[in-house]
């Protein structure tokens, strides 16, 4: 029994261990205290130092509290701080007292699920996504109580429950009446924090389960709603108490002692040199188009505009900000509208799968106050109305990939005209008047209106979506499913290959093929393997856009106006539809830069130009080409009523108002007559017009026989 209640006094061996590793950053802290108030101490660095790192490690998981006293002990003996005031006092022992000795990097983590009582008091390392964030706000530590008499007495306050002294601390005083004195008291900046369990561990139908986070200090105010993060720290428990009545049943949270935020957006992926070597390498090759278009989801076969457009809209434009403070976005959206079964969603699931900060969410299953922000009591704080982010906002400065959008409710699409062009999404809601960011590219798709496409019907009409959300889109494709000989056997080769491959890894799982390792599996897998593995292509992604901002050349500029010029050209003539508006010509400069970053150039150049063209060209063909007109007409995307179609409403109206001279109304037949033998239109073409402006309310018909305008 003596045995289980030895105490080992550890700071001695604490004491060697911070002089060997961790002198400079000690010295660095008494220098820079109170400015700086951590001590960071890297769990991978105490197990790696020999057989004491190893028990030292375990106390730390086992007695948490007891270690971080040890550590503060061996800092006091070993005499590892020291510093004195301006007048020469020393101070060592009120920095010893107000450092955080915090430790990161912990090998093990413990799913939110998973956490039991046996881990009450343990050291814990569990990661999730943050879902709510309190405000910093002061929390009282040690209380100064003044009596009548003016006597102090000083009382340590536990988490979340204050006390006062029962009585005076003068031992010759017996006042019972002792009010706090806030200017003697000590005081600790305290947040709370909400986070969930990640999406990626969960089985299917559970729920994600959620855990509340102390923090307090130097590491409040660092993390944000939708910061993937790892928490560690002591799990501690607190009884709850419903009605006054306090309960058998304990509720958990963290006490956090440090955060690392794993991967908040490209800025935080870690690229060795070996790495940004390789990256270079990579940069020179001529076909890296090729391949990193290849490596986007390498089981669908084909679609090759597409993937390229989608490597561009990863890599992004550049977001610039204006002297007089607006700012223009860099970052490109793209719409993929398409027949069923033409592999869209996988798509979307594979470069949400690629960006660091991607969320992925379905139209059907998306409200506005999803995608934007939803006011929410909050329970965690003081109960006053808060908001929550919602898919756009957390996919700040990454990529927000909506499926389904023809399925949204109209209402919640509104919600994305402001967030695709201003990338801000403006909430009025419970008394919350705010501003939030949503610097992120949006991937969309969405299914034509009748199941399959009519090539000969206006693409608005096509797609249940409003012309002011699909001129948002720099780029839209039209992805149709035609019947052709040689295509349709090479998709059917690939799809079975993949089939196949996967068959193979199934079952040599449960029983082992004779003769196949790696390299066997490698050989089978080649079809369906991307080029570049999807770690690497997020390093090159991430590289891309911390380090390089290119410029355009006069020589693409050219090429860029010459080709903007050439389509507006086309309307100088008053019967001429507009082609393009100055929003294409955007799309244009933004999809130059990111084709200037894939080859991590300095300079956008005539290739760029001409590439970018070449998508821009191919995509306005297929939404804007007026048949009737025989040329492009933005009007199809933008507005929905091609210039042809206003053309003939307008030569309508005035038809009627001849005809009707005096009469008020003109006998329909007469209408048709005179539209089909002098203007030269079809009469079924006539007669859907003429049903058309009676169901938005431009006519009326008096009788079965007239109309008559409003």
């Amino acid at each position: 029994m003596a045995a289980e209640l030895e105490i080992i006094d550890r700071s001695e061996e604490w004491g060697v261990f911070l002089k060997k590793k961790y002198k400079t950053d000690l010295n660095k802290l008494a220098r820079e205290y109170p400015y700086t108030k951590s001590l960071t101490i890297g769990y991978d660095v105490l197990e790696g130092y020999g057989k004491t790192g190893t028990i030292l490690a375990d106390e730390l998981l086992e007695r948490p509290g007891k270690t971080l006293e040890d550590i503060r002990d061996a800092i006091r003996t070993g005499h590892l701080i020291s510093r004195k005031d301006r007048e020469g006092n020393d101070i060592s022992e009120d920095i010893i007292t107000g450092i955080n000795i915090r430790f990161i990097h912990l090998p093990r983590k413990t799913q939110i699920r998973d956490i039991r009582a046996e881990h009450i008091n343990k050291f814990v390392s569990v990661d999730g996504i943050i879902r709510r964030v309190t405000e910093v706000r002061p929390r009282l530590v040690i209380g100064a109580f003044r009596c009548p008499a003016g006597h102090f007495t000083y009382k340590a306050q536990d988490y979340g429950t204050y006390t006062e002294p029962d009585v005076c601390g003068n031992a010759e005083c017996t006042q019972k009446k002792l009010e706090l004195v806030q200017n003697r008291s000590t005081f600790i900046d305290s947040q709370k924090l909400r986070i969930q369990e990640t999406p990626e561990g969960l089985r299917g139908g559970e729920q994600p389960q959620n855990i509340d986070i102390d923090i307090v200090d130097d590491i409040c105010g660092i993390v944000s709603p939708g910061d993937r993060v790892i928490v560690n720290g002591i799990l501690r428990s607190v009884q709850r108490i419903t009605a006054g009545q306090k309960s058998t049943v304990f509720d958990l949270f963290v006490e956090c002692n440090s955060i690392e935020i794993s991967i908040k957006e490209f800025e935080e992926v870690n690229i060795s040199e070996e790495d940004e070597e390789t990256i270079k390498d990579m940069a020179t090759d001529p076909g890296v188009y090729g391949k990193i278009a290849r490596s986007i989801a390498p089981t669908i076969y084909g679609n090759d505009e597409v993937k390229e457009a989608i490597a561009l809209q990863m890599f992004g434009g550049i977001a610039k900000e204006m002297p007089d403070g607006s700012s223009l976005r860099g970052d490109i959206h793209v719409l993929l509208v398409g027949d069923p079964g033409i592999a869209k969603s996988q798509l979307l699931r594979y470069v949400i799968k690629l960006a660091p900060r991607g969320i992925y969410t379905s139209g059907k299953s998306a409200s506005s106050a999803g995608l934007t922000a939803a006011a929410v009591k909050d329970d965690l704080g003081d109960g006053r109305w808060t908001l929550e982010a919602g898919a756009l906002v957390l996919a700040d400065k990454g990529i927000a990939a909506v499926d389904e959008m023809d399925k949204m409710q109209k209402d919640d699409r509104s919600s994305l005209h402001e967030a695709m062009e201003q990338q801000s999404i403006s909430v009025a809601k419970a008394g919350i008047n705010a501003t939030l960011r949503t610097r992120c590219s949006l991937l969309g798709a969405a299914n034509p209106k009748l199941g399959r496409f009519d090539e000969f019907s206006n693409i608005s009409e096509q797609v249940n979506m409003p012309p002011s959300l699909l001129s948002r889109f720099d780029l839209i494709f039209i992805m149709k499913d035609k019947p052709d000989a040689v295509r349709d056997l090479n998709i059917a080769n690939h799809i079975l290959k993949s089939h196949m491959a996967g068959e193979k890894i199934m079952h040599h799982k449960k029983h082992p093929i004779p003769g196949a390792d790696d390299e066997y599996f490698k050989r089978e897998l080649a079809p369906v393997m991307p080029e570049i593995d999807a770690v690497l292509l997020r390093k090159y992604l991430a590289y891309a856009k911390r380090n390089c901002f290119p410029m355009l050349t006069d020589d693409a500029k050219e090429i860029l106006v010459q080709y903007y010029q050439n389509l507006r050209s086309v309307a100088i003539d008053s019967d001429k539809p507009v082609p393009v508006t100055a929003r294409q010509l955007e799309a244009l400069v933004r999809l130059a830069e990111a084709s200037a970053r894939v080859r991590l150039a300095d300079e956008i150049d005539v290739d760029d130009a001409k590439r970018v063209v070449k998508i821009v060209d191919t995509c306005l063909k297929q939404v804007a080409y007026d048949p009737a007109s025989g040329t492009i007409d933005i009007d199809r995307v933008a507005t929905g009523i091609t210039k042809s179609s206003r053309d003939m409403t307008r030569i309508l109206r005035e038809t009627i108002k001849i005809l009707a001279e005096g009469a008020g109304s003109a006998k329909i037949d007469n209408v048709i007559d005179t539209m089909v033998s002098q203007h030269k239109y079809g009469k079924d073409e006539v007669e859907k017009l003429l049903d058309k402006l009676k169901r938005s309310g431009d006519i009326i018909s008096p009788r079965n026989d007239t109309v008559k305008l409003l």
